[in-house]
C-alpha cells in the first residue's frame, strides 16, 4: 500500500492540492495499492475555510485537523512539528506533500525529512530573492529538503537547479493552479452582487488586498485607496470581497469613495466568476494574477516582484509596487483598454496533477 499525505496549511493550499486528491481518486478507481490522507494544520473553526469551498472544489474536507493556531510564526512553526509527529506515529506514510511556502509547510517539511520519509514540495523553485521575507526561507528550506521538487515552469526549475538540486530531482510538471481553473471553468456561479451593484460583465474592476505589510503600512495603502478612488470613473464600480484585517484597514478608507464597494468574501465559484469577468483586477495576490492571466483579464499587482514572472512576461499582469503614480498610470491604460496583449505560458494546460501522481506513484 502506497500511503500518501497532503498537507495544507491556508486556504489557498487546497485549491492546489484539489486536483491531485481527485487524480490520485482517479489511480484509486483502478488499483488497491494507493492511499491518501489530506492534513490541515490548522484548526476545524478556522472561518476561512468553510464548507463551501470544499464543496465548490468537489473535494472532501480535511482527514485531519492538527488545530494549530497562533500569530507568532516561530511558535506556530515548533506547534506544527509536534503536531504532525505525533500524527505520522498513527499514521505512517510513505510521501508526504507539501504546498507554497507557509511557515506551517516548512514545519511539516521538516519533520517528513527527519522522519527519512520522501517529500514532495508544490509549488518549487519561486523566489523574491529578499531574504528578509520570512517566506523566502521557508522555501529555501523547504526546497533544500525535498526529494521531488515539482515546479511551474522553466524558470523555477532553474533556480533549483543553480542552488544544488540534482536534475533528477526536478519536475517541471506546470501550474496546478490550471488544472483548477480549467476543472472550474463551466462550473462558475454568477455572485448575488452583480444585481445588488448593478454589475454587467467587463463593466467593473475587482480589488482584494491581503499582503500584511502592505496593510501594516496604513500610509501607503491609503494612498492607494485615494488613488482607485479618484481615477476610476463613476460608471465603473470597484467591488472588493474583503475579510479580516484586510477590510478593517481598507473599509475606512474607501468611506470616501462611493464607487468602491467592500462586500462580503465570496465562495470560490463566485468569486471565480467575478473576477474572470471583470474590466480589471487589482491585488496583491500571485494567485489572482495566475487567473487573470489565465483569463486574459487586465491586471495591476500592487508589489514590486512576483514569484510568477510568467504572468508579467507572458500574461496580462503589470507590477507597480506600492507606487501610487504607477498605480495611476496602469489603471487609466487598464481604463482605456490600452493593455499589453497576453498568451498562456508553457504547461497551463489542466495536467499538472495527472503528471504528480504519476511521478510521485513510479
Amino acid at each position: 500500500m502506497r500511503n500518501i499525505c497532503i498537507v495544507a496549511g491556508a486556504r489557498p493550499n487546497f485549491i492546489k492540492v484539489a486536483p491531485i486528491i481527485r487524480a490520485i481518486e482517479r489511480v484509486i478507481g483502478e488499483r488497491r495499492d494507493v492511499g491518501y490522507r489530506l492534513v490541515y494544520t490548522g484548526a476545524d473553526t478556522d472561518a476561512t475555510i468553510e464548507q463551501s469551498l470544499f464543496d465548490d472544489l468537489n473535494i472532501a474536507p480535511p482527514d485531519v485537523f492538527l488545530g494549530v493556531d497562533c500569530a507568532s510564526l516561530n511558535e506556530l512553526t515548533g506547534r506544527v512539528m509536534s503536531e504532525f509527529d505525533r500524527y505520522l506515529d498513527s499514521y505512517p506514510a510513505d510521501v508526504v506533500i507539501v504546498v507554497d511556502d507557509l511557515a506551517s509547510t516548512m514545519a511539516a517539511a521538516i519533520v517528513t525529512k527527519k522522519r527519512d520519509i520522501k517529500l514532495a514540495h508544490l509549488v518549487a523553485g519561486t523566489r523574491s530573492f529578499d531574504i528578509s521575507m520570512p517566506k523566502e526561507i521557508n522555501r529555501l528550506v523547504i526546497d533544500g529538503l525535498s526529494d521531488l521538487l515539482f515546479t511551474a515552469g522553466t524558470g523555477a526549475s532553474s533556480i533549483v537547479t543553480r542552488e544544488g538540486a540534482e536534475m533528477s530531482q526536478i519536475y517541471m510538471v506546470g501550474n496546478i493552479l490550471m488544472d483548477t481553473l480549467r476543472f472550474n471553468r463551466e462550473r462558475l456561479r454568477r455572485p448575488a452582487v452583480f444585481e445588488s451593484l448593478c454589475l454587467s460583465d467587463s463593466g467593473y474592476i475587482v480589488l482584494t488586498v491581503n499582503r500584511k505589510a502592505l496593510l501594516a503600512g496604513s500610509g501607503r495603502i491609503a494612498a492607494l485607496i485615494e488613488v482607485i478612488g479618484t481615477s476610476v470613473p463613476a460608471g465603473i464600480p470597484v467591488v472588493a470581497p474583503l475579510r479580516g484585517l484586510a477590510r478593517s484597514v481598507v473599509e475606512p478608507l474607501a468611506a470616501a469613495f462611493p464607487n468602491i464597494h467592500i462586500v462580503e468574501p465570496l465562495p470560490y465559484l463566485e468569486f471565480g466568476y467575478l473576477s474572470a469577468n471583470a474590466k480589471g483586477i487589482i491585488t496583491d495576490s500571485g494567485n489572482v494574477a495566475e487567473e487573470a492571466t489565465f483569463n486574459s483579464v487586465p491586471c495591476i499587482t500592487l508589489n514590486s516582484y512576483t514569484e510568477h514572472i510568467e504572468t508579467v512576461k507572458q500574461g496580462t499582469n503589470v507590477l507597480v509596487g506600492e507606487d501610487a503614480d504607477k498605480l495611476r498610470s496602469a489603471l487609466a491604460d487598464m481604463i482605456d483598454g490600452n493593455w499589453k496583449k497576453s498568451s498562456l505560458p508553457d504547461r497551463w494546460d489542466g495536467r499538472t496533477a495527472e503528471r504528480i501522481v504519476q511521478i510521485i506513484l513510479g
